[in-house]
């Protein structure tokens, strides 16, 4: 899925966030997207063609004629998507959606949570040194962002039925966007657990759209500067034109 200059584009990353249906395959509209996808698994931004798309889950190795769940999904130009495969044998499989906003924070880092842990009820996510809490959360919910500061945190997942306490440390950079997803179930495996996904974020500018990669092109100069540094390159050439003119003459 080569992005062209010119197509109006979205960026979407996957989630495997079914903790029964083992290793699979999904699919964008017939074609093969990923490969050998495991639970537990966040994939990059990747850049999809505004529009709405066919895609299917599908066991291992199995094709498309397999496909355990097939939604069409509608993304958006300039949009960030994050697309989740949830659900068990006995709930049934399905996809769900979350937009999301990888705008760059003024300062710290920019955090959501992602409840993606069936049978878990309601959760709420405290972080270290910070009185911020998200509350509320639900299966299949995904908080509003919140700012932290930068630096070493602990994120810790509180929930019921059975009062769980989980947390999970990870390094916060300046201007990052960080995830913070619950997956797994409370009983039975895999275990209830925190996963992280980190990216830099973009400029709130018009025109850069939500591709994470914004941020590492080249860094563009004032107009007076490159002046400046012209001004410094001839000054320094006529000093040594001078003192080889001088040279010369004094040899004869």
């Amino acid at each position: 899925m080569a992005r062209a200059a010119t197509q109006p584009t979205a960026m979407v990353r996957v989630v495997h966030a079914s903790p029964d249906v083992g290793i699979v395959d999904v699919f964008v509209d017939g074609k093969e997207l990923l490969r050998s996808f495991q639970f537990a698994t966040v994939t990059e931004y990747l850049p999809l063609p505004a529009g709405t798309h066919s895609v299917e889950l599908a066991l291992l190795g199995k094709g498309v004629g397999a496909s355990i769940v097939t939604e069409n999904i509608e993304v958006k130009d300039g949009a960030a998507y994050t697309i989740v495969g949830l659900g068990t044998k006995s709930s049934g499989f399905s996809f769900t959606v979350f937009q999301d906003d990888n705008t760059a924070p003024k300062t710290g880092s920019k955090v959501r949570a992602y409840h993606l842990a069936p049978g878990t009820g309601s959760a709420q996510v405290k972080v270290s040194r910070s009185s911020t809490t998200i509350s509320g959360l639900n299966y299949k919910q995904a908080s509003n962002y919140i700012t932290v500061g930068a630096g070493e945190r602990t994120f810790t997942l509180y929930a019921g039925p059975k009062n769980v306490e989980l947390p999970l440390t990870i390094t916060l950079k300046d201007w990052n966007v960080a995830s913070i997803f619950a997956i797994g179930e409370q009983e039975g495996t895999p275990k209830l657990q925190l996963i992280s996904a980190q990216v830099m974020g973009i400029p709130g500018l018009p025109g850069t759209g939500s591709d994470p990669s914004a941020l590492v092109s080249a860094p563009s100069f004032p107009s007076w500067q490159w002046l400046s540094l012209s001004l410094l390159v001839a000054c320094v050439l006529i000093y040594f034109l001078g003192r080889l003119v001088r040279h010369r003459s004094q040899s004869f």
